[in-house]
């Protein structure tokens, strides 16, 4: 990890040991047409399990290409990472697992905190309990997401040269984050979460974004552009609707003129909100085609 990704790395809190061991329990499996469906338990942090979901393309030669797919917010906490397999209401219809599975490509989705199987907690509690302890809830969700890359490779049925990520709101921060703190990451397509830290604050609206979302002193050291460099020049996609409230337009237009030498960044925006268009997937998957 170079000097930057460190000091990236640091702003998350404590977290457990990036080193220590990871294990995994397959509790079933499904058929579902173009791809069987493995329900997963890892280990990944040693404070609870982390429940998730791997899809295996029927009719492609091994090793699979994989796309992390990480989860959205929107308050539906109860959903995590069964939005692989039913979109959020902001997302487009056809699921990424049926998807990517067309394309060859297998996929992992697992639950973060406080979304899924392990909901039950409320959020803005989880967030001071941990503060307490000197940990940041985005730090452990970003922690689990690192440590789902290193189950990926540990798979003997995937190709650690092709690892990808993606996702929509919550979904599209992770995936910037992992793909800036992991080289592993081979391309990102983060969707609806572009967003310019002093953009956002100018337009008054930081509640637009959940407690889960603001680490203690990122903007002392870090802008947006400045994490989204980190990914460079590895291929990434960030799309965006002109009318996001959550993406201010001048802080997209700031992000794209910092990244413009950095090579690899690609913005896409539509005339929408916050949602995924059917203009906007077929963009996105035909990125993840192209780079993966």
């Amino acid at each position: 990890m170079n000097k930057t990704r460190a000091q990236l790395y640091a702003l998350l809190g404590d977290l457990p040991d990036p080193a220590r061991p990871i294990s995994h329990k397959l509790v079933a499996e499904d058929d579902m047409g173009s791809f069987i469906l493995e329900h997963l338990v890892l280990d990944l942090n040693g404070a609870e399990k982390v429940p998730a979901l791997f899809t295996r393309p029927k009719h492609t030669k091994l090793p699979y290409p994989v796309v992390l797919f990480s989860h959205s917010h929107g308050g539906f906490y109860h959903m995590g990472k069964n939005e692989l397999l039913s979109p959020a209401p902001y997302g487009y219809k056809k699921p990424y697992a049926e998807a990517l599975a067309e394309m060859g490509i297998a996929c992992l989705a697992i639950d973060h905190w406080c979304f899924g199987e392990r909901s039950g907690r409320r959020e803005s509690e989880t967030f001071k309990s941990m503060l307490w302890k000197g940990q940041v809830m985005w730090g452990m969700m970003v922690y689990d997401a690192l440590r789902a890359i290193d189950y990926i490779v540990s798979r003997p049925d995937t190709d650690s040269a092709r690892i990808g990520t993606t996702g929509i709101s919550m979904g599209s921060t992770m995936s910037i984050w992992v793909s800036a703190l992991d080289t592993r990451i081979k391309m990102c397509a983060d969707l609806c979460c572009l967003t310019d830290f002093d953009a956002l604050e100018h337009q008054g609206n930081l509640d637009a974004h959940g407690i889960f979302y603001y680490v203690p002193s990122l903007t002392k050291y870090f802008s947006m552009a400045d994490i989204c460099a980190l990914i460079a020049p590895r291929p990434h996609l960030s799309t965006a609707g002109i009318y996001d409230t959550l993406t201010p337009p001048a802080g997209l237009c700031k992000i794209e003129k910092a990244l413009a030498k950095a090579g690899g960044f690609t913005l896409k925006t539509y005339p929408c909100g916050h949602l995924e268009t059917r203009e906007m997937r077929e963009d996105v998957l035909e990125f993840i085609s192209t780079n993966l």
